[in-house]
């Protein structure tokens, strides 16, 4: 029966990291508020493309004139990829318009609803 267990265990995690079977294995959303959706204007400063998510770093300057930096969260780099995104899709410098479910704590920070930026339509849309 052991032997029977462990062939079982063994032969789904082979199943798993070959991809035939999707693992459900994925952090939770809880940091964001997804009630609320906030819209910025910036210019991006630095975009990571990495796993389990990738990042841009969004300068924006706020209404008294200062600039705060926003770490907005993306999906993975592979879901960005079906998207037609690569690791240079995101420039530094360029002018980004982005809408992000806002971090609970008030922070400066948020995951991507959607962007526009040089005349390109937002992913999913």
């Amino acid at each position: 029966m052991r032997k029977i267990f462990a062939f079982a265990v063994l032969g789904t995690v082979g199943l798993c990291s070959f991809g035939m079977l999707p693992a459900a294995a994925h952090h939770s959303f809880a940091l964001f508020d997804v009630t609320k959706t906030v819209a910025l204007e910036g210019t991006v400063k630095k975009f990571e493309w990495t796993n389990p998510h990738s990042w841009i770093t969004l300068e924006v300057v706020g209404p008294q004139n200062q600039a705060d930096e926003w770490l907005i969260e993306l999906p993975p780099a592979g879901v960005l990829a079906r998207e037609g995104w690569n690791k240079n899709f995101v420039k530094v410098g360029e002018k980004l318009s982005v809408h992000v479910n806002p971090l609970k704590n008030g922070g400066k920070g948020g995951s991507l609803e959607s962007f526009t930026f040089d005349g390109r339509p937002p992913v999913g849309q």
